[in-house]
């Protein structure tokens, strides 16, 4: 019987809330089983409103990740393309100073490096196998392995040439007075290189004939200097050749300079390397004004290019 009673007590019980405000007393009562009706509608409604606004900030902030890592992307995109640019600016300085190294050779009277050698280079790091990188795409992976493979065969071509030139500076400085010999630098300032050293259409003929020297097409009158340590061994008029200059530098170089318009030198005087020696002209055999020049070493014709190492004296 008890137990019946505090059951039926129970169903019967009821709260009560009372509001009070200006215009008088509000009263609303609820059963216990509206009351928990009440809460659990206003816990589902709490509870749809913190789903949908957490699924809504959940795409801003993916969005917006989204967009970061895009901007990110397009930043080291740009940031690697640039880093390729500078490397394959580096390159070119690189193919430079291997141009200059092969002339430093030929002045030093050191054996060409072979093209395999050179083009492989020595030394240099071990190229690490490519680490799959968080949120890079495959493109910029890419990007990034071939950068890699750029600094590290450029690395092993420095390391080469600086050998190199560890090799030429030893042998230089053994052989100073040899140097001193040698015809190294250009006989004239600026001028187009016109024809060069090797076979070419004559130009009063047409027909094909070996050239021996470097033709320099400069304005009449540009001064030549002379190109290495010497004696005067010739300045006068010489057939096709017009006015010449011939200079023995000892050690079997000999360098020659023709079509000249004025001497400034006579034969059997001493020259040092960037003497004043004459000025330019179209004497002779020649279609206009211009400087042909020849380098010989023990009788036998060189090609001038491949001693040009120092520019110009002035």
């Amino acid at each position: 019987m008890l137990k019946r009673r505090k059951k039926r007590v129970d169903e019967d019980h009821r709260y009560i809330f009372i509001s009070h405000h200006d215009e008088g007393v509000g009263q609303w009562d609820f059963s216990k089983r509206q009351l928990l009706a009440i809460v659990g509608l206003c816990i589902a409604i709490v509870g749809s409103g913190l789903f949908f606004t957490t699924d809504y900030l959940t795409k801003v902030l993916y969005q917006a990740k989204l967009k970061s890592l895009k901007r990110n992307y397009n930043q080291l995109s740009l940031t690697l393309t640039d880093l390729q640019r500078q490397m394959d600016l580096l390159s070119t300085h690189v193919v430079d100073i291997e141009e200059k190294d092969r002339a430093l050779r030929t002045y030093a009277n050191l054996p060409q490096i072979d093209k395999d050698v050179r083009k492989l280079g020595i030394g240099g790091m071990e190229v690490a196998k490519p680490v799959k990188l968080d949120n890079v795409s495959p493109n910029a992976e890419s990007k990034l392995l071939n950068l890699e493979m750029n600094v590290d065969m450029l690395t092993r071509k420095v390391k080469l040439e600086l050998a190199s030139y560890s090799d030429i500076y030893n042998k230089v400085i053994k052989e100073s007075d040899r140097v001193k010999s040698m015809p190294s630098i250009r006989p004239v300032q600026g001028g187009y290189l016109n024809s060069g050293f090797g076979y070419r259409n004559d130009p009063f003929t047409q027909k094909p004939r070996f050239h021996y020297g470097q033709d320099i097409t400069v304005s009449s009158g540009s001064k030549v200097y002379a190109p290495a340590d010497g004696v005067v061994k010739y300045a006068a008029r010489q057939s096709g050749f017009g006015k010449v200059i011939k200079i023995g530098h000892g050690y079997g170089y000999r360098s020659i300079f023709a079509h000249l318009s004025k001497f400034h030198v006579k034969w059997g005087q001493k020259v040092k390397r960037g003497d004043l020696i004459g000025q330019t002209g179209n004497t002779g055999r020649s279609a206009g004004p211009h400087l042909h020049y020849e380098i010989h070493r023990n009788g036998v014709p060189q090609n001038p290019l491949d001693y040009f190492f120092s520019g110009y004296i002035k």
